[in-house]
């Protein structure tokens, strides 16, 4: 995996998250190498939202030792001729019991080719 980006929206929703837990950096991290050796993830807590032949956009549970044995939700997008992945968007599902689905379908018009 050669690089990480991410959204406007999902840096200020990791900012707003992270005052509320204080594990999310670090539990970030270990997402994020789980995310090099399996960018399109692995068993269960990974879910293909949309394919297509340049681009997977993937929804993903992120263990956060704050919640201790609940998760937050990350919706990113994974680019394999790039090599890339792009976060879209973070949440805890006790807030929000899905993704945000316009935000999706206007990221994915904003980068198919």
């Amino acid at each position: 995996m050669n690089r990480f980006d991410a959204t406007a929206d999902f840096e200020k929703e990791f900012k707003r998250l992270f005052k509320k837990y204080k594990t999310l950096d670090d539990d970030f991290e270990k997402f994020k190498k789980i995310l090099v050796t399996a960018p399109a993830g692995v068993g269960r807590n990974f879910v293909i939202i949309h394919s297509a032949e340049n681009i997977k956009v993937l929804k993903a549970r992120m263990a956060c030792r704050t919640l201790r044995d609940r998760s937050l939700r990350v919706v990113y997008s994974y680019f394999e001729q790039e090599q890339r992945i792009e976060f879209i968007e973070l949440y805890f599902k006790g807030d929000k019991e899905t993704e945000d689905h316009g935000r999706v379908k206007e990221y994915l018009s904003n980068h198919q080719n």
